[in-house]
C-alpha cells in the first residue's frame, strides 16, 4: 500500500481539475487569447501541481519513509535517498 492510497479519490479529483486547467490553456491558445491572460492561467496550473506534489511528498515521507526507517538497513537508506532526490527535483522545478 502506498502512502497516498487513503487519499486516492481526492488526489484523482485534484488531478482531473488540473487537467481541466491545462485543457483550458490549450483552448485559450487556440482562440488567440491575450498572452497575459494565458500566463495567469499557467501560473494557476503550476501552483496547483506544486500543491499536489507537496501533499504527495508529505504522504510519502510520513508513510513510506517512516516505515522503511522503522525497518532500518538498506531499505531505509534507499527511501531517504529517493525522498531527497524527489525534493531536489521539486526545488529545481
Amino acid at each position: 500500500m502506498h502512502g497516498y492510497t487513503s487519499e486516492k479519490s481526492s488526489h484523482l479529483k485534484r488531478l482531473r481539475r488540473i487537467e481541466g486547467q491545462v485543457r483550458g490553456l490549450q483552448r485559450m491558445v487556440e482562440e488567440d487569447k491575450y498572452c497575459i491572460d494565458i500566463l495567469t492561467q499557467v501560473s494557476a496550473a503550476t501552483k496547483a501541481l506544486q500543491s499536489f506534489s507537496l501533499e504527495l511528498l508529505d504522504e510519502h515521507l510520513s508513510h513510506c519513509v517512516v516505515q522503511a526507517a522503522q525497518k532500518g538497513g538498506a531499505e531505509a537508506e534507499e527511501k531517504v535517498r529517493e525522498a531527497s532526490d524527489a525534493i531536489a527535483r521539486l526545488v529545481r522545478s
